[in-house]
This record gives structure tokens, sequence and C-alpha cells, in this order.
């Protein structure tokens, strides 16, 4: 399907690995020009390169987005390359544990930055070329908004921020037609998702009990199949769909888990 995208020019936060990197991919695909935002020019320039030898176009701007001044910098910085924005992903960020009895209010408060407070900044900074190009934005979340976890005070109060967050710009922008959705993540395989279930004892038995538990397929979600919803919530084929939480989940969170 072509999504119309063709030149568009969209951010992708934390763009070089994951969900993000299969975004960015999903969007070159459709013609479009994605631009990672991300702390490791390394990463970010391997994606570039395989898009460029794909035949896609791409861009990169390094940039610890813990730091509002490098989020605002960022944004400049794509300003002037191409002289527009078409759209934003919000999806850097990382599931951090911390918890109420093991972190301190610097740990939360950092928390906060490395998982909500640029998802603010990057909106904020790239809204005037958004007005103009009646944009949309794309706010990655996760269940744990919804679910709870344990030992995750500070990515639940995230990922419940990001939701707030997208029905309140959808109000606020309703007046430059720019739409504004969120995608909530469950159980999805990513380097990240890998090194964590490494981390736990018996981790081959443990990922076997999770993915059975997820009722479509009883496997994770793909970051492809995060991106292709991604692409299509930033394209004008959902030209009506505003302030809605999508769940890419395979059913995780809200089918009844006796199945």
């Amino acid at each position: 399907m072509d999504l119309s995208l063709r030149d568009k020019v969209i951010l992708v936060s934390g763009g070089a690995k994951g969900i993000g990197k299969g975004i960015v991919k999903v969007l070159a695909q459709e013609n479009a020009v994605p631009v990672i935002i991300g702390r490791s020019e390394e990463d970010n320039l391997e994606v570039v390169r395989e898009i460029e030898q794909e035949g896609g176009k791409a861009f990169q701007v390094v940039a610890e987005l813990s730091k509002p001044e490098e989020c605002e910098a960022a944004v400049k910085t794509v300003i002037r390359q191409f002289g527009r924005i078409d759209g934003l992903v919000n999806n850097a960020g990382l599931n951090d544990g911390v918890g109420l009895e093991k972190g301190s209010y610097q740990d939360f408060m950092a928390s906060l930055h490395r998982n909500l407070v640029h998802y603010y900044l990057l909106a904020h900074h790239a809204l005037p070329e958004l007005i103009k190009a009646k944009g949309a934005i794309v706010n990655i979340s996760s269940k744990v908004a919804e679910t709870g976890q344990g030992n995750n005070s500070a990515y639940a109060a995230s990922n419940g921020g990001r939701n707030a967050l997208t029905r309140e710009w959808a109000v606020e922008l309703l007046p430059y037609g720019i739409r504004v959705n969120a995608i909530s993540v469950a159980e999805c395989w990513t380097p990240q998702y890998e090194n964590w279930i490494q981390t736990l004892p018996n981790s081959e038995e443990k990922l076997k009990e999770i993915t059975s538990r997820i009722p479509l397929g009883q496997r994770m979600t793909t970051p492809e199949e995060i991106a292709n919803m991604a692409v299509f919530l930033l394209s004008e084929r959902s030209s009506h769909t505003t302030g809605q939480i999508i769940y890419v989940d395979g059913g995780y969170v809200h089918l009844d888990r006796a199945l």
C-alpha cells in the first residue's frame, strides 16, 4: 500500500535499535526520509547506511535525549537540513527498574528524563514545523502504564505520562489538524528485551512461559509489526484517527489469560 509518505521528513527518537529501527526501516520503504535521533553516532550511521544500500534515504542526529538542550539542538539541526518536519515518533526509552523500594528521588527523576521528558521536548520544539505541515505524532508506550510490573515505578509513571500526553496533545492540536496517537507495546522481541531475559534465571524457560501467555499465536510481537502500525498512523490513511492508544500486542493486555 502506498501511504503517500514520499519525501516526508519524520523524526524517530531512538531510531537505531529495536522498535525505533523497525519504524525507520518501514518509513524508508515508504519513501519517507526518517531522521534517527539517538546518542550513538556509530549506531545511527549503521542504520542510515543500511537504508541507503537498500535504495532509501535517511538522516541522523546525535543527541543525548535526557538533556533538554540536546533535544532542542537536534530539532534545530533537522530544520536547518530539510526546512521542514512532517511527523514525529517518540520512541526512545529504557525499562530501567527504578522501583519504590529500590530507588531514590534522583533515580526517579533521571528515569523520567530518560523516558518521558524528551517526548514533551521533541514535540514542543518540532511543533511550529508540524503545524505548517499538518503533521502527525506517534508516541510509543508500554503496557506497564496499565498493568504494572513490579519494581518499575519510574517507567510505569513515564508510560502513564506518555498515554496522558497523547490524549492531551490530541485535544490541544485539533485546531491545527495534527493527529496524535500512541502504540502500547507488551512483549516485543527487541535487543533490549533479549538482554533483559538473559538476566533471569532459567531464561529460556521464562521466555517460553511468557510467550505461552500471548493469545494470538503464542509468540512475541515483532518490531516490524509495531512499525507497520506506527507508519500507518503517520500517514493520511489514518486521517480520522486521533487520541487513540492502540495495542499491538497479540491480545496480551486485554484478552482473558485463561485462553
